[in-house]
């Protein structure tokens, strides 16, 4: 009788712990900084700032555009904008996050577009280079003209 005491006083002692180590399991991977903004010029499109937030689930990460680089002579409707946001990774190379979600955008509004999808390894270091939009199959092709501010994201 005793030793099947001290088994479920184990098992419940054990399961407590459990419970505890469940607890402070991280829920996603954190990218630092979450927001960061960058200026670009897109040609005869206008020019300006563009605001990029991240977020990262192990190696799936999205990143999301808003900008007052590119404005909308006419109302666009949700998800009919495609992007690709280029990014240089590491410091050499190059990613892209592409996507075609967007909120419904009125005339005249700036455009918005993400979450834009892509994939990232642990330690990657990526600061947007370029931006593409195609809208109503016209596309604007947006430079970097500054550095990602307050620096790249770390994933």
């Amino acid at each position: 009788m005793r030793h099947g005491r001290l088994g479920i006083g184990a098992l419940l002692g054990i399961g407590v712990m459990a419970a505890g180590s469940l607890a402070m399991a991280p829920i996603a991977n954190a990218v630092t900084p979450e927001t960061a903004t960058i200026s670009f010029d897109c040609g005869s499109f206008g020019s300006g700032t563009a605001t990029l937030t991240a977020t990262q689930d192990g190696t799936a990460a999205t990143i999301s555009v808003s900008t007052s680089a590119i404005t909308s002579p006419i109302a666009i409707s949700a998800n009919s904008v495609k992007s690709t946001l280029t990014l240089t990774k590491n410091g050499s190379g190059t990613t892209t996050f592409t996507g075609n979600a967007n909120p419904a955008i009125p005339a005249g509004g700036a455009v918005s577009t993400g979450p834009l999808n892509g994939t990232v390894a642990a330690g990657d270091s990526l600061e947007a280079k370029s931006l593409e939009v195609v809208v109503f199959g016209i596309t604007a092709n947006c430079t970097a003209t500054s550095a990602q501010s307050p620096g790249p994201f770390v994933f």
